[in-house]
């Protein structure tokens, strides 16, 4: 019996819609990870990108446990000398908080050329209106 390995031109794509209200940030992330690398297919192939699109609602209202919320600082590096510019969570969940369920879900994701490919299937929305009605998502 031969192993199955899926061809990028076979994948049929579905869309799927979570809600992050509430949710914990840890594993909501895992969620949308798998989703997004095919995990939950039978047909799953880890150098082939087999996952589904995934549309996030309400990134402003994740959840995080414990004292993350004060200690989490997320950095950005310019390139130059002295150029590292630190940001706390509570600043960033007021000006971008879609920034935070992306770099959740691109930790969980493998560190090569598929992950920018899979993370643009990702769409994050602040509130609770997107713009995919038309794809049809399925509610999880």
């Amino acid at each position: 019996m031969k192993t199955y390995l899926a061809k990028k031109e076979t994948v049929q794509p579905k869309w799927y819609l979570i809600d992050a209200d509430g949710q914990v940030l840890g594993r909501l992330a895992v969620k949308i990870a798998n989703l997004l690398r095919g995990r939950n297919k039978a047909t799953y192939t880890p150098h082939v990108d087999t996952g589904d699109f995934v549309i996030v609602i309400n990134a402003s209202k994740v959840a995080l446990t414990g004292k993350k919320e004060e200690a989490t600082e997320y950095m950005s590096f310019s390139g130059y000398v002295g150029g590292e510019k630190y940001r706390k969570l509570a600043d960033v969940r007021v000006k971008k908080p879609e920034f935070i369920i992306m770099q959740a879900v691109k930790g969980m994701l493998p560190k090569n050329r598929l992950c920018t490919k899979m993370l643009t299937k990702l769409r994050v929305f602040p509130g609770a209106e997107h713009t995919h009605a038309a794809q049809n998502p399925t509610k999880l």
